[in-house]
């Protein structure tokens, strides 16, 4: 019985049948791999490529435009490389790819490139752009009303905290100094930093967002600073953000979460003033007032090695930190009544207020989710109210787990001595605590590290002997 080769097999599958397209090349530039996904992307079939020498299929590239070859002969691979390029059937497209050498006994035999079409990825991202830049010019009809635009009167607050902060914003709003707004997750930085722009001496400009997070370093950088035509075959010239924020204000959201060596081409363009498209040779003067967030506290992110300090510095001429919920209680019933009138109208309810009770267990609880949650907490609740209530109960927040003792605060300490030993409710308290101090500082580990007073490395160790995710 002939055996079954189960690794060329799956290998074959793999190839055809997966996400990424696949083309490989021996050491003389003729094709050796190329699979379904990359003609498709392409533009050709597969028997139009095999054995080829790759300029004959692409007569335009060369051995400076084509990654392929370029990594076969210096070795070095090219890791996450955007390109946006017209394909054989002359279709526009955007692809992310990977270019790696192949080596047998440290001898270069050829290389392999692996890549993803991304194209509407991009487009969807430019459309948001487009949109987001025509909403902040002003007598534009069809467009200012698609983004809402927020001003200060949309932040509600009178904590002696919360009024700080949207002081020293309402001053900034009549500068173009750079601007670092701190705060945990869903405690209204965005809002903040549209009521600046739009309050402010460029709020006839675009407003342009963008986030920092889970983005592809290189992807993030052709975003940021657009391509030019030339540095490879077919390439499209393409505008970038800072292009199209021009005269307004361009807002990086968790800018903690963007590479340091893109934060270092950032702190150039602020130093500078002007910018250079990926592939490009000329610079593009630019005059764009920068808003960057951050969820965790600047300092630690130095520390911790995720944010630049030069970066850092050149950003916090103007420092803004938004209390998070826990610290301004007294706003709560506030911001209850603010959200009851918004999802009145959205929802069609009469509601005139939410119960005592209810407000109490509002203001024992920790708020991980910030004035976000809260406000999810209320739509929720409004949900289940009908046309006749007038006020939000307790019963009404039945999707709502903020009633359960163990997503309160304070300790549950009501343990069954009688089923457990003092080592075992001892670590359940301390389990306990250690759950409520994470979520009190959003699972940031040095606040919860130093609020209970132990070092960050003893606080690992817990989490990783408690199987607890940090």
């Amino acid at each position: 019985m002939q055996e079954v080769n189960i690794d060329s097999i799956l290998m074959q599958n793999i190839l055809h049948y997966g996400y990424s397209g696949v083309h490989a090349i021996d050491a003389n530039g003729r094709t050796i791999v190329y699979n379904k996904k990359m003609g498709e992307l392409e533009g050709l079939k597969i028997d139009q490529v095999m054995d080829r020498d790759i300029f004959d299929i692409f007569p335009s590239l060369n051995e400076r435009t084509s990654t392929l070859v370029k990594v076969a002969n210096s070795g070095e691979p090219i890791i996450n490389n955007i390109q946006t390029y017209l394909n054989y059937k002359g279709k526009s497209i955007t692809t992310m790819s990977s270019t790696l050498p192949l080596k047998h006994n440290e001898k270069i035999i050829g290389a392999v490139e692996l890549a993803q079409n991304i194209t509407t990825i991009m487009d969807l991202s430019e459309r948001l752009i487009k949109i987001q830049k025509e909403s902040g010019i002003k007598g534009d009809t069809n467009t200012k009303n698609k983004i809402r635009r927020y001003h200060f009167d949309d932040i509600i607050g009178d904590s002696d905290g919360f009024k700080s902060a949207k002081r020293i914003a309402e001053r900034a709003g009549d500068s173009s100094s750079s601007v670092l707004i701190y705060g945990e997750t869903g405690t209204g930085k965005e809002l903040f930093a549209q009521s600046i722009h739009y309050s402010g001496i460029r709020g006839n400009k675009p407003f342009i967002a963008q986030s920092c997070a889970a983005i592809p370093e290189s992807l993030l950088e052709s975003l940021l600073f657009g391509t030019a035509k030339g540095g490879f075959t077919g390439a499209v010239e393409r505008e970038g953000l800072f292009e199209q924020a021009n005269g307004g204000t361009l807002l990086f959201d968790e800018l903690n979460s963007m590479s340091l060596s893109l934060q270092a081409k950032l702190l150039r363009v602020l130093q500078e003033g002007y910018i250079r498209r990926v592939g490009g040779t000329k610079d593009i003067p630019i005059d764009v007032r920068i808003i960057a967030t951050t969820n965790e506290d600047p300092n630690d992110c130095i520390r911790q090695g995720t944010m630049r300090k030069d970066l850092y510095y050149r950003l916090s001429v103007i420092n803004v930190f938004i209390p998070p919920l826990r610290e301004r209680i007294n706003d709560i019933e506030m911001l209850c009544n603010y959200f009851i009138k918004k999802y009145n109208k959205v929802l069609n309810k009469n509601i005139e207020s939410i119960s005592g009770d209810v407000i109490n267990k509002f203001k024992e609880y920790a708020w991980p989710g910030n004035v976000r949650e809260l406000e999810n907490f209320i739509e929720s609740a409004m949900n289940f109210a009908s046309f006749d209530d007038v006020i939000l109960t307790e019963d009404y927040f039945v999707s709502s787990k903020f009633i359960s003792t163990d997503r309160l605060y304070p300790l549950n300490l009501d343990y069954q001595l009688d089923e457990k030993s003092l080592p075992e409710i001892l670590d359940n308290i301390e389990n306990e605590l250690i759950k409520n101090t994470l979520e009190k500082y959003n699972y940031n580990i040095t606040k919860t590290s130093k609020h209970l007073g132990i070092k960050r490395q003893t606080l690992q160790h817990k989490l990783k002997k408690s199987n607890r995710l940090q």
